[in-house]
């Protein structure tokens, strides 16, 4: 963990998506105590809906070897190095955390839980950002894939919210401009007009 603490506000604004990690593993008790943190986000009559399917260490190897049987079907028919160029984005993070909420039957309840896991997420993501570690919030499509799902230990009635990648980086992404408020907000009760004087 740094040193020194950020304030929300330097987190929030100075967090990137990492999507060149260096390869370095992700220390396990570094990873747990995040999660041990990230689950204070808010969650409706405190249903805390999600679980959380974890690869770091030991266990990266049969991941890496799930996810090249899944995204690469023809691995076996291809040069060695081909193999290694493209599971490169899924080689170089040095830990996993799949977030899983149950499919709920009733609308509401489901978009709610969906919600909150979307705001675990955001909290996994700065509190690492605070320990100098990086990360990316994935959603392929391979996370529909029933072989994956089942080798993942997915259950039926569950769905898998995101794949979140952790790990170090040698390169800080510059930073994209965000809309301002000036641009996205409508006061309640005014019209468009009143609001662009």
């Amino acid at each position: 963990m740094n040193d020194q603490a950020l304030t929300v506000r330097e987190a929030i604004i100075g967090r990137r998506s990492i999507k060149k990690f260096n390869g370095q593993p992700v220390d396990r008790a570094d990873l747990l105590q995040i999660i041990d943190d990230a689950v204070w986000a808010p969650n409706h009559q405190n249903r805390e809906p999600w679980r959380l399917i974890v690869a770091c260490g030991k266990e990266l190897q049969q991941l890496h070897e799930l996810l090249r049987n899944t995204t690469i079907p023809e691995w076996r028919t291809l040069p060695e190095e081909e193999v290694e160029k493209r599971m490169q984005k899924f080689t170089t993070p040095g830990g996993y955390v799949f977030v899983v909420v149950p499919e709920d039957p009733r609308q509401k309840e489901r978009l709610e839980d969906f919600a909150a896991a979307c705001a675990l997420i955001q909290n996994m993501m700065l509190l690492a950002w605070d320990y100098g570690i990086g990360s990316c919030w994935k959603t392929p499509e391979f996370l529909d894939n029933p072989t994956f799902r089942e080798k993942l230990g997915v259950r039926l009635g569950e769905r898998i919210v995101g794949m979140v990648q952790f790990g170090y980086f040698d390169e800080l992404p510059k930073g994209k401009e965000r809309k301002k408020s000036d641009e996205i907000v409508t006061f309640f009760g005014s019209n468009e007009d009143e609001n662009e004087e």
